[in-house]
């Protein structure tokens, strides 16, 4: 590789050649007069000296920028976050907790979101919107451009919903599997350093336990005992939650065992279009109504109920030895595991099936069509109108494991050497789908879009949706992964060095080293009907039952099926468990596999300085990346070699020729690459109460691990998938800030700042038409596949502040962020809201406390589904929390989440092209807490 010089390398290396040659010269001096001379504040409170390094040892004085988010102790614990804030030289955000499960949020991203450029989505990918904060992300990016690690440690995660297992889900971490009750602080770093661990175009967030020789007391016991009540499936579970930690007289042993256990159950309302597909210009249905011509309509509109039981358990144990002054140990070990139960419904009219992109069916006359939609369309009887999905998951679930060694040897006044082992492992995993998809047959059907303003009207003329033994009702396949799984696991070891200089302005020179090696795999059997599942006398037995009796009353207007029927879980799974093939030769679902190896390596070095009223930090990291991809690729029809025909004997060597779904050959695909990553951050104060701030650096992120797999995930229903490309480049990025901040009173701040990332490789999604197996119809048709595409783009914006307490106890938080970030065809980025902003209102005196925070997001960008755009309408949130402090050992809290109960929307190509519409109710929580 030939690495190309810029500016910011050059400046980068006159800067760091300095500080070596500083500390040359401070080596060669005499060793009496370098211990006789006195020692520099800066040295003195070097990070060779102190705990909680980034991904070393802690930076030395200046080296962060610590803007809090108070959850507790708010005017104390104000103040002293500003002082450090003043003296930072890099931007970081931070967000502690004094006390155990005393965050005002039950999600570590619930917090997040309201600091100022944070984004959060209550989704991984496919699933749809709940009521939890799931992904976060930075200043209009990509979820997966933002890196979470834990005490500076990578964190493998899974996800308990089958589509992300399966399909197209990022790098980012599932903040469902985190509990709020681990949190000692959450550091977000938005400018880069040298020495925080590459990935994280967008920035990095650290989420910091507690540590057995922090404690002040020798035994500490904290305990919460809680109850969850979830408004809409009219559920209350109970929540609990414990620490114990110990510590020795000499302060030298420690030991803290924590553990967690919440349950609760959710219920989501809903309404699905499932995606759009085109009238083609030169169909039958165009040429008879040429207004139709390339007019788009809904695949289908689903009266959609999902309900879930989900119970998080897990723990922490750390174990911290300091056997002399200058050396520390900390082993420490984690697992948080999500049983994730759940069962989904859907009752659905079905246009795509009537119309078949203008070889169908046309609509009677009196349709409309507006902003090129089909808006509003009626369907005499004819071809099949309605289809239903009944779908249960049981034993879904998902876990996150990790095990740490974090060492720490002071070797003299000036010198500190720390090293990292770890490894980390993330399952996601749904061990079967009990499916029975019906058909309905011999109805008309209609249907009338209302924009984003309520759901459409629906319906299956001459139908009974509430009858499962209606006429024309009956099995029409079973289909889906069962079962599926993926594994996502990083073991990787570090060692740093740092060393306290008295020379110049340079006071302290870091470098350090790296390795790591990821594995990620998916896997998954596609199962079908077995042997008599057709037989009428074999279909399940219905129960009578019915949605509830108030689905779909919280999403507004809208005449759609809101009784249909549906089929006992237990009922289901044991017919499927007899009549669904799951055979794991026959049905091994090749093309929807992948396995990726990644070994990766790093260097840095970095040198922080200082003057008077100003400082900051210059270094550079070296990152060098190999990627080892394998993909299963189904063997096109008609050709010769790997393209021999696909549904007869291939002549391929090794090819896999025992799947039902058609002969594959694997290949395996390398990619390496190096990255320069350099980077300066500097802060001067303009006066006493006004300090400026300049950052630029580049920074990188591997690919997502599913964009690199060639797997592909087919839908049979509506002839549409997702797959990936192997061939992708890592993402770039060029990042600048520039801030202000004044500190106009005590606990007060008012601040500016602009942030710009000029983007390159960034991975966008395109669509192309492909030919795959159908295994409904064994013949080889036509799929529109998304897969995603190196592309450019770029986001600048500008993040404001203000907080200020106002006297007797009262004070408030508010932040605006505004990002306009576009690929460089002028679409729009993944994950990017132009306006973002939190406000909150907080009281607290000795005995009791309370908050109302209330956040807004403005629409986003969610990708393709089903081949076809997707965005999510604005959205806002509000939640409340009060607490009333009993006596020094005891505290009542009450928290509400989801207060205004949010109405999420999605949408198309545009806003007359709605694809979902979502409630899932308010959530309160009452807990005593008990601290010893």
């Amino acid at each position: 590789m030939k690495a190309k010089r810029t500016p910011i390398a050059s400046a980068v290396a006159l800067a760091l050649m300095s500080a070596f040659t500083a500390a040359h010269a401070q080596d060669a001096a005499a060793p009496a007069a370098a211990a006789s001379a006195p020692q520099p504040a800066q040295a003195a409170s070097a990070p060779a000296a102190t705990e909680k390094p980034a991904e070393a040892a802690t930076p030395a004085k200046g080296a962060q920028n610590l803007e809090a988010v108070i959850v507790t102790g708010i005017r104390g614990s104000l103040q002293q976050s500003l002082n450090k804030k003043r003296n930072a030289d890099s931007v970081v955000d931070v967000i502690t907790s004094e006390d155990i499960g005393k965050m005002p949020d039950k999600n570590v991203a619930d917090s997040l979101q309201r600091v100022p450029g944070v984004n959060i989505s209550s989704a991984g990918a496919g699933e749809g919107g709940f009521d939890e904060a799931d992904r976060v992300s930075l200043r209009g990016t990509n979820p997966s451009l933002t890196q979470t690690m834990i005490n500076g440690h990578m964190v493998g995660s899974g996800d308990w919903f089958v589509l992300n297992q399966v399909g197209t889900v990022g790098r980012s971490v599932s903040y469902s599997l985190l509990p709020s009750e681990l949190v000692d602080t959450v550091v977000i770093n938005k400018s880069s350093r040298a020495d925080l661990v590459e990935g994280g175009v967008a920035g990095t967030v650290d989420i910091q336990t507690r540590k057995p020789l922090d404690f002040k007391k020798q035994v500490t016991l904290e305990a919460t005992v809680g109850a969850v009540y979830a408004d809409l499936p009219e559920k209350t579970d109970p929540q609990l939650s414990a620490m114990f930690n110990w510590q020795n007289d000499a302060k030298t042993f420690g030991v803290l065992v924590q553990g967690f256990s919440e349950k609760r159950h959710l219920r989501r309302d809903g309404q699905e279009m499932l995606g759009y597909t085109q009238i083609a210009p030169n169909s039958t249905i165009a040429q008879s109504n040429p207004d139709l011509a390339g007019v788009w309509y809904p695949n289908a509109i689903g009266s959609a109920l999902f309900e879930q039981e989900r119970k998080r358990t897990g723990g922490l144990i750390d174990v911290q030895i300091k056997p002399t002054n200058d050396l520390t140990l900390d082993l420490s070990a984690f697992k948080s595991h999500m049983e994730a139960t759940n069962f989904n419904r859907n009752f659905l009219v079905w246009p795509k099936n009537i119309l078949n992109a203008g070889a169908g069916q046309a609509p009677l006359p009196g349709y409309v069509v507006q902003n090129n939609t089909l808006v509003s369309a009626s369907f005499a009887p004819g071809a099949q109108a309605g289809i239903v999905d009944q779908i249960y998951r049981p034993g879904a679930n998902a876990d996150s494991t990790f095990y740490n060694l974090d060492g720490k040897l002071q070797v003299n006044d000036r010198f500190a050497v720390s090293g990292k082992l770890g490894t980390s492992k993330g399952k996601g995993e749904t061990p079967k789908q009990a499916v029975y998809e019906a058909d309905v047959k011999g109805t008309g059907a209609s249907y009338t879009l209302h924009g984003l303003g309520s759901p459409a009207d629906a319906a299956l003329i001459g139908g009974d949706p509430s009858n499962y033994n209606a006429p024309g009702t009956g099995l029409d396949w079973v289909f889906g992964a069962s079962p599926a799984s993926t594994l996502d696991k990083e073991n990787w070891g570090q060692l740093d060095g740092e060393y306290a200089l008295d020379a110049g302005i340079f006071t302290t020179l870091k470098f350090g080293v790296r390795v790591a090696e990821h594995k990620r795999e998916s896997n998954q059997t596609g199962q079908g009907p077995a042997a008599g599942a057709f037989d009428a006398a074999n279909q399940p037995a219905w129960n009578g039952t019915t949605y509830p009796g108030d689905f779909g009353s919280g999403l507004g207007g809208g005449v759609f099926p809101r009784n249909p029927w549906q089929l006992d879980p237990a009922i289901l799974e044991a017919w499927s468990d007899k009549y669904s093939n799951r055979d794991p030769v026959l049905r091994r679902n090749w093309a929807g596999e992948f396995s990726l190896k990644e070994k990766n390596s790093a260097a840095y070095v970095m040198s922080s300085f200082e003057g008077t009223g100003w400082g900051g930090n210059v270094g550079v990291r070296i990152v060098r990346t190999g990627e080892r991809v394998l993909n299963n690729f189904a063997i096109k029809a008609g050709g010769v070699g790997e393209d021999c025909e696909v549904l007869h004997a291939c002549s391929v060597p090794g090819a896999i020729t025992t799947s039902a779904f058609g002969p594959f050959y694997q290949k395996e695909i390398a990619n390496d690459y190096t990255d320069v990553l350099p980077s300066l951050n500097l802060r001067y104060d303009l006066s006493k109460d006004l300090v400026s701030r300049f950052g630029i650096a580049k920074t990188m992120a591997r690919p997502d691990y599913s964009a690199l797999g060639g797997s592909v995930s087919l839908d049979d229903l509506n002839h549409t998938g997702s797959g990936g490309n192997p061939n992708l480049e890592p993402i770039r990025s060029t990042n600048v800030d520039a801030s202000l901040e004044w500190y106009f009173a005590p606990r007060s701040l008012l601040s500016a700042g602009l942030f710009y990332m000029d983007l390159t490789n960034y991975v966008g999604y395109g669509t192309t038409d492909a030919a795959f197996v159908n295994i409904k119809t064994g013949a080889s048709e036509i799929y529109r596949v998304t897969s995603p595409l190196n592309s450019s783009g770029s986001v600048k914006g500008i993040e404001l502040a203000y907080q200020q307490p106002v006297g007797a106890g009262f004070g408030f938080i508010t932040n605006y962020t505004y990002a306009d970030a576009k690929e460089s065809g002028g679409g729009p980025l993944v994950g990017a809201s132009k306006n973002t902003y939190n406000v909150s209102g907080y009281f607290e005196n000795d005995s009791f406390n309370a908050r109302v925070n209330y956040s807004f997001r403005s629409k986003f960008y969610n990708g393709l589904d089903r081949s076809t755009a997707q965005y999510q309408d604005d959205t806002d949130n509000v939640s409340a929390s009060i607490g009333y402090k009993v006596s020094d050992n005891l505290t009542i809290t009450l928290d509400g989440m989801n207060l205004n109960n949010p109405k999420l929307k999605y949408y198309a190509n545009n806003p007359d092209q709605p694809t979902a519409f979502y409630v899932n109710g308010r959530q309160y929580y009452l807990s005593l807490r008990l601290k010893m």
